[in-house]
This record gives C-alpha cells, structure tokens and sequence, in this order.
C-alpha cells in the first residue's frame, strides 16, 4: 500500500510529507515527492528567489493536469515557524500571506500543492517599495522562440542603459523573464510607469520583433507585460517548476547562454544536474540593486512627448491619466452609434466571443476549456478541419485568453477571420473544448 505520508528532516525541522506518491506530472511519472526533492535540490537557489516576500499559494492539489485556485490566505491550521504578513490589496481586502526564508517552509509549501512559486516584488519589512522590476516577455502566438531571445537581449541592452543591472531566466513556459534589483524607495505605481517606459523603448528599438501594447488586437511580436509590476501581480519565481507536460523549470542563466538556449532543456531532471555543477547565476543579484530614476525620466519624456498612459488590468481602478479602457476596434468618434455585430455563439451556447459586445472584426469562438493545454489541442483539431483558413491567419489573429473563473483560471481561444475573405469564412460551429467553469453554480453572470 502507497506511503500516506512522509517525514523529512529539513533544516532543522521536521517536515510532514503527505501523500508522497502521488503522480503530480501523469505525463513523466513525477510524483509529490519528487517536486520536494527537486525544491531541496535546489533551494540555495529557489529560496534566493523568494526570500522574506509574500507568496499566493497556486495550489494544484490534483496535480499539473488538473485544475489549480490561488490562496492569498496562509492556511490556519500551520507550524508555528511558518511566517506570515498581511498585505493589503487594491480590492481593500487583506490577507495574512506566507513567507519562505528557508528550506523547511520551502518544503512545506510544496507540500500543499504548489507547483510553482509565486512572490510579490516586495520584501516583508517594506511592503510599498518594490525590490524588483520585473520585465514578463509574452510571446502572441506563433512567435518563435529566437524572437523571444533576441528581444530579452533587447530589453538587456534597455536596461543597462538606464542603469540596471538585467538577470536573465527562462519562464518555463513560453516566454522569457528578465528581472533588475532596484532600491526599495519607490512605489508599485512609480515602478509599474518606469516598466512602461522600459517597455516603449524596447519596442522602439526593435519595432519589428517587440510591443508595448495591451490590447491584444494590436499586438504583434513579443509583448512587454509592464502591468506585472502593478500592486498584488506575481510572477513565477526563479527555480519554480511549471505545470507543463514535461515539468519544465523557470531556470536562471547567465547572458552567455541565452542566445542558443532552449526551455525544453531545463526541466526537474536536468536542472538539480546543472545547478550542482554551475551553482545559481542570480547568487549576486542581490548586491546589483540599482536606481529607477534614469527610466523614470524617461518616462516624463514620453509624457511631455503626448504618450498617455498605458491600460491597466481590467480589475483595478481607473487610474487617473490612463486612456478609457476601450479596444481600439470600439473606439468611435462623434455621436455615439452602435457599430459591429455581437458574434454569434456556438450551438448549445448563450453568448458568442464578445459575449453581449459588438465588434468590427469577424471573429469566431474555437474552444473554452480548463487547462490551456486542452485549448490548443482543441485549435489544432479545428486547424486540421481547416487547412485552407488557417494559412491565411496571422499570429494576431490568434487570440488565447486566460479568463477568471470562480477561483481559477480557466482558457478561451478566438479567431480573427479578418485576412480570411467573406465567402471563405467558415461558421461558428460546436466548441472544440466545451468546459463551464460555473458549472453548478447559480450566476446570472454565468457565461452559457
């Protein structure tokens, strides 16, 4: 019979260990277990990456295939030597969030299910002043992964510039990571606007392969996610493993390796290997902390130019200087008019790829489903029904969303017919994935 639990002694403490056969990665193999000996395999490293910060634990307590919720809270029933703070939200709501300085907490965090790690930019004794700026490389789909690499190399070359020492990391994912130290004297709001600058001169520089921009319709290339230095966004954090078929790990590099790295090479099997052989390449990162004056002044120089500024996430409040939070295919001028069509829905369903909104741009809903996984399986069944449309599809026309859920994150994936001419546009048919994430519950909101 299976082991139900496990004791480990951990830096001087003994940490329970529950269910540690359980298969976390049903693709590979890996069980609980083997997560939190990777995390000890590493923790000089993975530790580095959250000490002393608060963490909103992303639990996936069925394992990297199943669905996962973020807890704010730390959970009641805890070891006296796990360290909370309480943090305070845009919402108005606070939390008593968990802080890991060292590997025992750091075991047991994994414990509850948490795959990867992820840390607000903040240490415990100074929750209003970043440490971090945080430069989030977000691929649109169909980017190839030399084009990420070659604008984390950009945004390097912007950084050091201004006067930021830049730390390179794969996400483990499909995108890039490049963080700076900074001093702890400027809010999330001074940070999050240095972020915009950093990120218009990115895509200044490298127009062709990089955007700044947040609505989706607009972008091209990679885009430079500034809003991840907004108050309450987090990151997953050095050494984290993500929930990926092969359990991939967001590994730190040195700039010599990320002209002719590859993400797939960095997973939990290889990477305890390279880290006991090369040590963490973020040790120092700590010693860089730099200023944020030099983007800063970059940034009144945008303003003075007419640069507004840029969106923020839909769930904050409006800001004051921020544009009105309209995509630019709905932005209209003069009297206000209806203008578009509201997008059929797919057969079964209430509401269409809008929802109730009009839109200009002939767009078709493909799959809605829990994991992004399942999405893009659903995308490649529907591609190979239609060959002949797919060619004529941009990467921008490729719209993957991540939606919020009840507490969990749940994936749409739309399609922008506007390349494809009328008489060759296929309809809407039945989704390819047809998940509800209200399912049992009693919403009037419900999407159906």
């Amino acid at each position: 019979m299976p082991a139900r639990e496990q004791l480990l002694e951990v830096a001087g403490r003994e940490v329970k260990i529950t269910n540690p056969d359980k298969v976390f990665f049903p693709r590979t193999g890996h069980t609980k277990l083997d997560l939190v000996r990777f995390y000890l395999a590493v923790a000089d490293g993975a530790v580095r990456g959250v000490e002393r910060r608060p963490m909103a634990l992303k639990r996936f307590v069925n394992g990297a295939e199943g669905e996962f919720f973020f807890q704010k809270r730390a959970p009641t029933s805890r070891p006296e030597w796990i360290q909370v703070v309480e943090l305070h939200f845009p919402s108005g709501r606070s939390a008593h969030e968990v802080v890991v300085s060292d590997a025992a907490q750091l075991a047991w965090i994994v414990n509850l299910g948490c795959i990867d790690l992820n840390p607000h930019p903040i240490r415990a004794d100074n929750l209003d002043h970043p440490d971090e700026l945080r430069v989030d490389l977000d691929p649109v789909p169909g980017v190839s992964w030399p084009q990420i690499r070659d604008v984390a190399l950009v945004a390097r070359e912007v950084l050091t510039d201004f006067g930021l020492e830049a730390w390179p990391k794969t996400s483990g994912s499909r995108g890039f990571h490049v963080y700076s130290r900074i001093e702890p004297r400027w809010t999330f709001g001074e940070v999050r606007r240095a972020a915009v600058a950093l990120a218009r001169e990115v895509e200044r520089r490298a127009p062709d392969l990089a955007t700044s921009k947040w609505w989706k319709e607009e972008r091209h290339g990679v885009f430079l996610d500034y809003n991840q230095n907004a108050k309450d966004r987090t990151v997953a954090s050095a050494y984290s493993i993500r929930p990926t078929a092969d359990a991939r790990v967001s590994t730190p590099l040195r700039w010599e390796e990320v002209a002719d790295c590859e993400p797939a090479a960095f997973t939990i099997d290889t990477v305890p290997e390279r880290f006991a052989r090369l040590g963490d390449p973020w040790e120092g990162m700590d010693q860089t902390a730099g200023s944020l004056e030099p983007l800063l002044e970059l940034a009144e120089q945008h303003e003075a130019a007419g640069f507004a500024d840029a969106p923020w996430p839909p769930h904050y409040d409006k800001q004051a200087g921020e544009p009105d939070r309209v995509q630019p295919s709905k932005r209209r001028a003069g009297t206000p008019r209806p203008a578009g069509i509201v997008p059929p829905p797919a057969p079964g369903k209430t509401a269409g790829p809008t929802g109730r909104r009009r839109s200009k741009m002939p767009l078709i809903e493909i799959a809605r489903a829990a994991t992004q996984a399942e999405a893009m399986e659903g995308l490649e069944r529907w591609k190979a029904r239609h060959p002949d449309v797919w060619a004529r599809l941009d990467p921008p026309d490729v719209l993957v969303d991540s939606m919020r859920g009840r507490s969990t994150v749940w994936y749409r994936i739309r399609l922008n017919l506007r390349n494809v001419p009328e008489p060759e546009r296929p309809p809407q048919e039945p989704l390819e994935v047809d998940y509800d994430p209200w399912a049992g519950l009693e919403d009037p909101r419900r999407l159906s």
